[in-house]
């Protein structure tokens, strides 16, 4: 009940930044989400007998967020959003060393660096790419998309792992974990996303119908002042890859967590989401998905797309 309540309680709200916030503030909701994340991995880190580098760490990601934040707000170029973390990456590696220059025992210095320096690609740069996601042509499908595959996955290979899962899929890093959960999990994602990209266009209809998107999320203005609708459902084979893909990744990702937890010997990241864990718990899966998505999008957004 604890975890029905509690996703009954944060779908709806994630749906509300998908389909109502402004690009820059949706960058700066998953920057939030990142930063908690962080501070869950840290603690994991931690228990490893580390030392993390927390101030710095939380300091790159928020310049990350900011970055993208203000670069989306002000318009700038689209190469400029994909290059600025990676120069904040690069700016930060060298302020990491700086740091662990002034620590007494010397030896301590380079894994704990290697480790702190990890989170900020392993979480703030892959949700990032949920935020550039977000800034495409269509972005609220993109998101949704990725979202969908991976929520149904998560539920398919629960549910099958649980009734008729037998073969162990990774017994040392997540002894629940099934050949018929994980097989589950890419077909339930496959049937998501191909009937979520099918019926995009009635979709698309509703959502501005009760006015939870802006028309020009979904029309496309012509140069005659009529407008017609800028998604097409795609061939199937296209959603039907994408998703498969996007599981797998989801997959990979979610074992990751669970092997840094089981190294580390904890249980869960946090306790800040009733049933469910810690924020690091829920999006584990993303961590992996959104670059992956992002990817994926960047080669076969024009498939979705009614270009004039």
């Amino acid at each position: 009940m604890k975890r029905l309540a509690t996703a009954l309680v944060l779908i709806p709200l994630v749906l509300l930044a998908v389909f109502r916030a402004p690009d820059w503030l949706f960058a700066v909701l998953v920057g939030l989400v990142a930063t908690f994340a962080l501070a869950e991995y840290l603690t994991i880190v931690e228990s490893y007998g580390l030392t993390s580098y927390r101030p710095l760490t939380f300091g790159l990601n928020a310049l990350i967020y900011a970055v993208l934040a203000v670069t989306v707000y002000t318009g700038a170029e689209v190469i400029t959003l994909l290059l600025a973390p990676l120069v904040v990456l690069l700016f930060g590696a060298s302020i990491y060393l700086a740091i662990g220059m002034r620590a007494e025992d010397l030896r301590t210095v380079l894994p704990g660096v290697a480790v702190s320096y990890f989170g900020i690609p392993y979480i703030g740069m892959a949700l990032a790419c949920l935020a550039l996601l977000h800034f495409g042509p269509f972005g609220w499908f993109q998101v949704l998309f990725t979202f969908f595959t991976v929520w149904a996955g998560d539920t398919a290979a629960y549910y099958v792992g649980r009734s008729i899962g037998r073969i162990k899929f990774a017994p040392r890093i997540s002894p629940k974990k099934t050949w018929e959960g994980a097989i589950a999990s890419i077909a339930g994602a496959v049937v998501v996303g191909v009937l979520f990209s099918q019926y995009i266009q009635p979709i698309g209809r509703f959502l501005v119908d009760i006015h939870v998107l802006a028309g020009s999320s979904v029309y496309l203005s012509m140069d005659s002042g009529a407008t017609r609708e800028l998604l097409i459902a795609p061939p199937i084979w296209i959603p039907a890859l994408l998703a498969a893909i996007i599981n797998v990744a989801a997959q990979l990702g979610d074992l990751f967590e669970s092997l840094i937890k089981r190294g580390g010997g904890v249980k869960d990241s946090g306790t800040i989401l009733p049933g469910h864990g810690g924020i690091l718990d829920r999006i584990d899966a993303l961590l992996f998905a959104a670059p992956v998505a992002l990817v994926l999008f960047m080669f076969f957004s024009d498939k979705f797309l009614q270009l004039p």
